[in-house]
């Protein structure tokens, strides 16, 4: 890890010739490989009030949220037009996946019981008409926080029936009782992510996870309410092929999901699993028309696309008129 360390600091400050005697040059390497393309650009607008008021009020009550535990790449973007995600039941994942940066450990059964209110007060005072809530997975707890989840659901709709709240959940270890408390709360969209295709599942999810699993949660949630948009998200560059984005497209039209989104691996440290390649906006683009061509009702496909990216759309596809 020392040597990577060094090589970073090489390669930023005396440019990618310089090598210090000693360093292995496989981790030299794994760095060059990883330098962003020039299509990979993060805007930081954060002077914007709608930024400054969330950001704000998720400190002082104490929120989570997924755009700063995961340093989703589309933070300024997304709150600074007033929108954000959520993540409720703290910021401690009982899990360990190889692309995420989200804390993990044992929560022991903690949960904020006055959370969802919280929650509800602040997307009310945003004055937002879509919210998407997502959680940390919560094995320590025998619904997975599935209750939790929907009380949370429940009190944003309390406060206003108009705002539609999509929900990005675990897979509540394919607990169907757990599913169907979530999907029996007014939702408008139910996600759980397959991140992979089938071959990179492990190593890159923890254990825990599985690739049918996600499609069955998925393909049940479906069956208990119709009315839903299912809806999944796929990470490229973790070293899969297009014949396999391919057979995930099929599969995951075969457990009736609506949407699904690519965007590309970005590693949050040099403890993650290390990027593979860097997908061009052209091959996003091909991609895309792609899952169309599967029959998905739309495909967020590009760069910087995160799962939660443009949320928004799944209701503008409900207006019109699905």
């Amino acid at each position: 890890m020392k040597d990577i360390i060094q090589t970073v600091k090489i390669v930023n400050h005396a440019g990618v010739s310089s090598i210090k005697d000693g360093m292995k040059s496989n981790a030299y390497s794994e760095i060059i490989r990883e330098k962003k393309p020039k299509w990979i650009r993060i805007s930081a607008n954060q002077n914007n009030k709608s930024f400054e008021l969330i950001k704000e009020r998720t400190k002082n009550l104490k929120l989570s949220t997924v755009c700063e535990e995961a340093k989703c790449p589309n933070l300024s973007e997304c709150w600074s037009r007033g929108t954000a995600t959520f993540m409720v039941m703290g910021d401690t994942c009982t899990r360990a996946c190889q692309f995420c940066s989200v804390n993990t450990g044992n929560p022991k059964g903690w949960l904020d019981k006055d959370e969802p209110e919280k929650i509800a007060k602040t997307v009310q005072e945003m004055g937002i008409r879509y919210v998407v809530l997502t959680c940390v997975t919560r094995d320590d707890l025998s619904d997975g926080g599935a209750q939790h989840f929907a009380e949370t659901v429940k009190a944003i709709k309390s406060v206003d029936k108009n705002i539609e709240v999509e929900v990005l959940t675990s897979d509540f270890n394919g607990d169907q009782s757990a599913i169907r408390t979530i999907v029996n709360s007014p939702i408008k969209v139910f996600a759980q992510n397959i991140e992979t295709v089938e071959r990179l599942t492990h190593p890159i999810r923890d254990p825990r996870a599985g690739y049918l699993k996600t499609m069955e949660v998925l393909k049940h949630a479906k069956e208990i309410n119709k009315q839903i948009i299912t809806k999944s998200s796929i990470i490229v560059g973790l070293g899969e092929n297009d014949r396999e984005i391919y057979k995930t497209f099929e599969d995951l039209r075969n457990h009736n999901v609506d949407i699904v989104t690519l965007g590309q691996y970005l590693r949050p440290t040099l403890n993650h699993h290390p990027i593979d390649r860097w997908v061009t906006p052209e091959e996003f683009e091909m991609y895309r028309e792609k899952g169309l061509e599967y029959g998905f009702l739309e495909v967020v496909s590009g760069p910087m696309v995160r799962s939660s990216y443009r949320a928004e759309r799944a209701l503008e596809l409900n207006n019109a008129g699905l």
